[in-house]
């Protein structure tokens, strides 16, 4: 039910935005559209590789290696699954709740959520490039250590 009211004030809104200026909202849509064209490659390729992958994974592996009982070595495949992957939050957090339903840890899909947004293996290069390799390096040390204490705190916790 939330899900159709934001879709029923998304669309009162951009009949607003059309009532106002035609050209722009126009013009706005035609931008949103290729940016969904650019998006489109990845995003279908990562669904397709979750599908895959819980698919192919039953839930007792899952629980194996994601698990509360896989303690340190579950955490640190989920650090590492995390750090190098790259997906979109609106990606991520499904999967996370993909992932708890087949019986991984908190704790474990705690760290896989925090070092997937915080940590950039992946786009170390680009970080680089712009901020230096000094900055990019301690940003990412810091963000796995503060992924690290979070999710540990977490599984603990709950």
């Amino acid at each position: 039910m939330s899900a159709l009211a934001l879709y029923a004030v998304a669309f009162m809104l951009l009949a607003l935005s059309f009532m106002k200026s035609r050209e722009k909202t126009t013009l706005a849509l035609k931008k949103a559209w290729k940016s969904f064209e650019g998006i489109l490659p990845q995003f279908l390729s990562v669904l397709v590789f979750i599908g895959i992958t819980l698919a192919v994974l039953d839930k007792e592996t899952i629980t194996w290696l994601l698990g509360k009982e896989s303690g340190a070595m579950g955490m640190a495949i989920a650090a590492v699954l995390g750090s190098v992957t790259l997906i979109p939050g609106f990606i991520a957090f499904p999967l996370a709740a993909s992932l708890l339903a087949a019986g991984a840890g908190y704790g474990q899909t705690a760290m896989f959520l925090t070092t997937l947004m915080m940590v950039g293996v992946v786009t170390m290069p680009l970080e680089t490039a712009y901020f230096g390799k000094r900055l990019a390096v301690h940003r990412n040390a810091l963000a796995f250590i503060y992924a690290v204490l979070s999710s540990v705190a977490l599984g603990a916790w709950l």
